[in-house]
């Protein structure tokens, strides 16, 4: 069964991509999407399995991969409680994308490559969460770093995609540098590859040291350190999350299926199934967490100025990604799986709706181009409202129900508060102010696109539509607009729809909006005691994950401010928006003027590309360009091959004045030979 999940979206991905326009846009279409939800069905019965145990951890054997000396590396996909949770989240997200595909690509013309690429990028996905050593999850890892490439480059006729997809590329190879490093070191220091055998090993480490850049270091500290690298790049955390903003350019099903279920979990996913190796280092916990706080506050402070509606959700996403990371920190690997679990659903959910509204606006991106479409595609904008109640955390503490979000995010922030660890309290204070943020920009970009008066008459991509110039395909042109420009824009437009009426989207993606809507609304809810309860969640992981019963315990007893904190700044971030964006619209342009500086800052990133072109770019092609002047063509070239063809050339010249054609000029060099020798000859 459980080879079947993995290894049949690989063969769809073979038939449809070697079959491409052979086999045609249905049949790829059909293949790939049926393998994918084959493996969803197979999914959920090992999930709820483990859920009522009656599925137990394990191992099924493949081949036989690398036999080495000391490294034994065997081919072979492990099964447990953690692996469960990936393959439900993996293969559902990634059915229901394959499902709204077929309406969103409808007018492409690569359709069999767009769905082989998705199948690919899902099976190298299952093969990470499936791992049974490290050799075999950095298979899994960089075959998504590939799939990733080439799918935000899908549409290689952009210049912007062809940039973004080589800087996803580059960035994750420098993480995956670390991420490399760690697997080094990790053989070196256990001797082994195998997953299981290096944590029951790891806490005979603890206190030891290791020589490392000429000193000495805690070992399992620097191990964790290492890998944690190449978890900052897999799930875009400060200081390697440039690429996940401008993966954006890739199709909109792309961004739902990187996102909500795949590559950006790859990294939490590892440090939980890692976890007893982290756990032997409160330094590398510490770091854990003191990355994961300021990789939420940064995400969501420049979500809430972005007018880019897909880079909105892009934003939260690197800020919920740092919440997976803060209550990994601080050791609530139950609350980080669980929030990693809602937020498949409810991210998925807000990539595709943005998608359908972007289908419905003509492929318009600008939110400050929308307005007034909860009129015009309804379904859409309930599939939105709900996904935004999930990831705001709206719920009603006494009752225990809420979205989503409610249960999941709120268990970190308790746990980030009842820890106790370092940076634990930090933890707290970012993420509920992140919340309040979270709050803000998700609303913003509700009141924004769906309420208000229509400002459609602004787009040139709607001015596009009305006068028939049409694109093969949406998000084919960029937004048309400066993505940079001022708050102004919001409510400087002028009413009017110039014609053009918004429509709804096909079924085909409508019924994955719906399906991800239960589960924003009950996935919370129905599964909170297996992943943080004290008592179920013991069992329901087994010891899948470092699951630390007491936090558990504690989480659930903080004071009820604090409980009520997250809901307490919800309601103050929708505060903010509807007063702004709904009550008076002149609001924001007035506050990004008064506070320039800080608008600015926040506009361009915190300057985050900036510093890197100027620190790491500029330097790398000022190299690049002197060893290709200065030591490729003036030194190599000038002395090596061109030397000699020089050389050739001249000694050709010279030779060749000697070819006259007179035979008294060939008498006088004969007589000067005969004489040369005649002379050697007498000296000798």
């Amino acid at each position: 069964m459980v080879q079947a999940i993995v290894f049949l979206p690989l063969l769809a991905a073979i038939i449809a991509g070697l079959g491409n326009r052979m086999i045609g846009n249905f049949a790829a279409k059909l293949i790939t999407t049926g393998a994918l939800f084959v493996g969803m069905f197979l999914s959920w019965p090992i999930f709820f399995g483990f859920m009522a145990g009656t599925e137990h951890s394990q191992l099924h054997p493949v081949l036989n991969f690398i036999h080495s000396g000391d490294l034994q590396v065997s081919w072979a996909l492990r099964v447990d409680a953690l692996t469960s949770v990936m393959l439900v989240v993996v293969t559902t997200v990634s059915a229901l994308v394959h499902l709204y595909s077929w309406g969103y690509m409808a007018e492409d013309d690569s359709q069999p490559r767009f769905f082989a690429y998705l199948s690919l990028f899902t099976f190298a996905m299952l093969m990470l969460v499936t791992a049974d050593n490290l050799v075999q999850m950095f298979f899994g890892w960089e075959g998504v770093g590939l799939a990733s490439y080439l799918l935000i480059g899908f549409w290689y006729h952009k210049p912007s995609a062809n940039a973004a997809a080589m800087k996803a590329f580059i960035v994750n190879r420098v993480g995956d540098f670390g991420f490399s490093l760690g697997i080094f070191a990790t053989f070196l220091v256990f001797g082994t590859v195998s997953i299981p055998d290096i944590l029951a090993a790891a806490p005979n480490m603890t206190g030891s040291t290791i020589g490392f850049l000429g000193t000495r270091i805690d070992t399992m500290t620097l191990i964790c350190i290492l890998l944690f690298i190449g978890a900052c790049g897999k799930s875009a955390q400060l200081g390697l999350h440039t690429w996940l903003p401008d993966a954006m350019e890739g199709p909109t099903p792309v961004s739902a299926l990187i996102h909500a279920a795949t590559m950006v979990t790859a990294g939490v996913f590892m440090v939980c199934r890692l976890s007893p190796m982290f756990e032997t280092s409160t330094t590398a916990m510490a770091v854990v967490t003191f990355v994961g706080a300021l990789t939420a506050l940064f995400a969501a402070t420049v979500g809430t100025v972005q007018n880019d509606i897909k880079r909105v959700i892009a934003y939260s996403t690197c800020s919920q990604l740092g919440y997976m990371f803060m209550a990994a920190g601080v050791g609530a690997y139950g609350a980080a799986m669980f929030h990693l679990f809602t937020h498949a659903f409810f991210k998925a959910l807000l990539f595709l709706g943005a998608g359908s509204v972007i289908h419905a606006m003509h492929h318009e991106q600008d939110m400050r181009y929308y307005g007034g479409l909860r009129k015009h595609i309804p379904l859409t904008f309930w599939a939105m409202t709900i996904g935004t109640l999930a990831i705001t955390g709206v719920g009603i503490y006494w009752l225990h129900a809420g979205f989503a979000g409610f249960h999941s995010k709120d268990a970190i922030i308790e746990a980030a508060f009842a820890s106790g660890v370092p940076f634990g309290g930090f933890a707290f204070f970012i993420a509920v102010f992140a919340a309040l943020l979270t709050s803000f920009y998700s609303w913003r970009l509700v009141f924004l696109t769906f309420f208000g008066k229509p400002r459609w008459t602004q787009s040139e991509h709607i001015q596009h539509a009305l006068h028939g110039d049409h694109h093969d395909h949406p998000d084919a042109e960029d937004a048309g607009h400066d993505t940079h420009a001022h708050e102004a824009g919001a409510h400087q437009m002028t009413e009017g729809t110039g014609g053009y009426h918004p429509h709804e989207s096909p079924w085909s993606m409508l019924i994955p909006l719906a399906l991800l809507s239960v589960g924003a609304i009950f996935a919370g809810y129905v599964f909170t005691a297996f992943f943080i309860d004290a008592e179920q969640g013991v069992h329901f992981w087994g010891g899948s994950i470092a699951f630390d019963s007491h936090l558990m315990h504690a989480m659930h007893e903080v004071p009820l401010w604090v409980k009520l904190s997250p809901a307490v700044v919800m309601l103050i971030g929708l505060g903010i928006a509807f007063y702004a964006y709904i009550r008076n619209t002149a609001f924001p342009a007035a506050f990004a003027s008064h506070f320039d500086v800080l608008y600015r800052f926040l506009l361009n990133k915190w300057y985050f590309d900036e510093l890197f072109h100027a620190i790491f770019v500029r330097p790398a092609v000022w190299l690049g360009r002197f060893f290709w002047k200065r030591g490729d063509e003036g030194t190599i070239d000038r002395f090596g091959p061109n030397g000699f063809a020089a050389a050739i050339a001249t000694g050709t010249k010279l030779t060749a004045r000697f070819q006259t054609g007179y035979v008294y000029s060939y008498a006088l060099v004969m007589l000067l030979g005969v004489a040369a020798a005649t002379t050697w000859a007498m000296a000798h």
